[in-house]
């Protein structure tokens, strides 16, 4: 009879380990992942926002600066759209999950 050493015991125990270790360190980043996600989209939005309000404030409504500042809050939401199908509505502190932003939403006071 031939006895199996240690070593090869060993060597299968812990690679069963590390496998276990990876699958649940990649199942533990997820939802991590997907907040830091949420929370980009949202930052991101929230600074487009207040760029359009400080061009409006600086330059006027019909300035070229506020329509630059407009434009980049459209590809803003249409970003977080296209990754998530969300968008963070600054001015009313909420998400929403149908696509029904007003490019001229800041055009009205």
């Amino acid at each position: 009879m031939k006895r199996q050493t240690g070593g090869k015991k060993f060597f299968g125990k812990a690679m069963l380990a590390a496998a276990a270790f990876v699958g649940l360190l990649a199942f533990a980043g997820t939802p991590s992942a997907l907040a830091d996600d949420h929370h980009g989209c949202q930052r991101r939005i929230a600074k487009a926002d207040h760029r359009l309000h400080e061009a409006v404030e600086h330059h006027g409504w019909e300035s070229k600066q506020a329509d630059r500042a407009r434009h980049q809050l459209r590809e803003a939401r249409e970003h977080c759209w296209n990754e998530s199908h969300r968008w963070w509505d600054e001015d009313a502190h909420r998400w929403h999950t149908e696509r029904d932003w007003d490019d001229h939403d800041h055009d009205r006071h």
